[in-house]
C-alpha cells in the first residue's frame, strides 16, 4: 500500500513540494550559519516526496543539547508557519474518505515541520 500511496503523492503534487523544500534548504545552505537549517529543509523535502511508509521519531542525541537551541530558532523563523500549513491541506484532506490517507501524512509533514531537529526519519 505505501508504495501506491507513494507514487499516487509523487504525481499529485509531492514532488513539487519535495522541490520547493529541497531547493530552499539550498538556499539556506549558501551560508555557514544556515546549513543546519538547509539539511532539514532538505530532510523535509524528502519525506515531501515519499512519506508513506516513513515515520519521523524523534532522538535527541545526535544533536543533543543543539536541537533545542535550534528547535526554538527554526519556530521563530517559520516552523509555525510550515506545521500551520500542512495541518491545513491534511484537514482539507481528511473531507473526503478517499483523501483521509493524503491528511495524515500532511499530519505526519507537520510533526516534522514544527520541530526537524533531533527527528530521524524511521
Amino acid at each position: 500500500m505505501s508504495i501506491l500511496g507513494n507514487i499516487l503523492w509523487f504525481i499529485l503534487g509531492g514532488f513539487l513540494l519535495g522541490m520547493g523544500y529541497i531547493l530552499v534548504g539550498f538556499l539556506f545552505c549558501i551560508t555557514i550559519i544556515g546549513i543546519p537549517f538547509g539539511y532539514q529543509l532538505m530532510k523535509l523535502g524528502v519525506l515531501a516526496m515519499f512519506p508513506f511508509g516513513q515515520t519521523p521519531e524523534f532522538d535527541p542525541m545526535p544533536m543533543g543539547c543543539l536541537s533545542l537551541v535550534f528547535n526554538i530558532l527554526w519556530i521563530l523563523i517559520g516552523g509555525i508557519e510550515l506545521a500551520l500549513a500542512h495541518v491545513a491541506l491534511g484537514l482539507i484532506f481528511c473531507v473526503t474518505i478517499i483523501g483521509i490517507p493524503f491528511g495524515l501524512q500532511h499530519f505526519k509533514l507537520a510533526k516534522l515541520a514544527l520541530m526537524p531537529f533531533g527527528q530521524v526519519l524511521q
